[in-house]
């Protein structure tokens, strides 16, 4: 659907192969390499040594997701109950969150990341 081909999860996250995980991703799980970090932090650091800019969902921050290009980026979605982490939004490169209408202040870790991950879809295809 958007063209990933890897991603890293915290090894605090939900396990990644559990079958109602893997029924809900309808077999694209197997399309995606999982990388499960030990240290997400040391992880994320090594990273930006690759030039890649880290861009962290907070709700902190009057930055918009929309704003944000996508090109050499690295997303990171916090949990519901906690989001990021104070850590790793202060290495982030770029805070931004979903901008929203009425009085929802947030949306659950995988619907952020679709309306996310949808973005990055748009801008690459805008990009042709």
């Amino acid at each position: 659907m958007c063209g990933l081909n890897q991603i890293i999860i915290s090894k605090e996250t939900a396990d990644a192969y559990n079958p109602k995980v893997v029924r809900s991703t309808m077999g694209a799980i197997f399309r995606v390499k999982v990388i499960i970090a030990e240290d997400l932090v040391k992880t994320l650091k090594e990273i930006k040594k690759h030039k890649f800019k880290v861009v962290a969902t907070s709700l902190k921050t009057e930055d918009s997701i929309y704003d944000v290009e996508y090109d050499k980026k690295v997303i990171v979605i916090g949990n519901e109950a906690n989001g990021v982490s104070d850590e790793i939004l202060d290495m982030a490169d770029i805070q931004a969150k979903i901008p929203m209408l009425g009085k929802t202040e947030s949306l659950n870790a995988s619907v952020a990341t679709s309306v996310i991950l949808y973005e990055y879809v748009r801008q690459k295809i805008n990009r042709k």
